[in-house]
């Protein structure tokens, strides 16, 4: 586990963790809206952020709306539309520029046709973004994106990024690891060191700059990254979060692996093969 697991009694740094949301907290789904939370999923990430001093928040490409609506009543930080919006930690929400709002809207407008004669397709306007998802229809991504190009050309403060069975249209400038480098220009995450986890092309921006703070990023899946970790699954996530937990409440690292007939560790060297 590289950084994450030296000798018995070595102090732990101070720990700043920042997650996704689809893929990584929750299992994805056919739809937005069809994401199943965990029962438990609020309670444990409310005791993850109080054990991490409330340096814990969510970076997503979902609206922060829709992440408090799924881990109600926990209201955590968190950047929504991957980074047009952010509620800090001092529940300070900073509100998305009226020009890129507008410029989204006529973005989804210029999509919409597209619906009308696929509706298997779903789109997903936000306040700052909008998202083409084509998971329920494969065989139309090029037309997908060949329609979010046409629509982004009218906004060229627009940059289209490509997800899992999802094209997204997002302001130029805000991106995943923007909004984590923001945060930790921020109390309770000041000075501390980062740790970024996510499972998609989008997550890659901030697992560069948790790296390049001297933190680490950990990809979920398989896939080619920039992130210098690896773990399995969402349960494997859910293990860490409260691994390190309970890390940040001992302020020591656990001892490595004894013999070869110890659990094999949740995190891998991203670049092994």
């Amino acid at each position: 586990m590289s950084e994450l697991t030296e000798a018995r009694g070595t102090v732990a740094p101070l720990l700043a963790v920042f997650t996704d949301f689809d893929g990584t907290l929750v299992e994805i789904a056919e739809t937005p809206d069809a994401v199943e939370v965990p029962s438990e999923l609020a309670d444990g990430l409310d005791q993850a952020a109080r054990d991490f001093d409330n340096a814990f928040a969510v970076i997503t490409g979902r609206e922060v709306a829709d992440i408090d609506r799924f881990l109600s009543p926990l209201h955590l930080p968190v950047a929504g539309a991957h980074g047009a919006q952010r509620r800090r930690a001092d529940g300070t929400m900073l509100e998305v520029d009226a020009e890129i709002s507008a410029a989204a809207d006529d973005i989804a407008a210029a999509v919409a046709p597209l619906l009308e004669r696929h509706p298997e397709l779903i789109l997903e306007p936000k306040d700052g973004a909008v998202a083409l998802h084509y998971r329920q229809a494969p065989e139309l991504e090029q037309e997908c994106l060949l329609i979010m190009r046409e629509a982004v050309a009218e906004h060229l403060d627009f940059v289209l990024v490509p997800g899992k069975m999802v094209i997204e249209a997002r302001p130029a400038g805000y991106d995943k690891g923007s909004a984590l480098r923001a945060f930790m220009q921020e109390e309770p995450f000041l000075g501390r060191t980062p740790i970024f986890i996510g499972d998609d092309r989008t997550d890659e921006d901030a697992f560069r700059v948790a790296q390049e703070m001297g933190g680490i990023g950990i990809k979920l899946g398989p896939g080619e990254t920039v992130a210098r970790m690896r773990i399995a699954d969402v349960a494997s996530v859910h293990a860490l979060l409260r691994g390190l937990a309970e890390i940040a409440r001992r302020h020591e690292l656990p001892a490595a692996p004894e013999d070869e007939n110890d659990e094999a560790p949740l995190l891998r060297d991203a670049t092994a093969h």
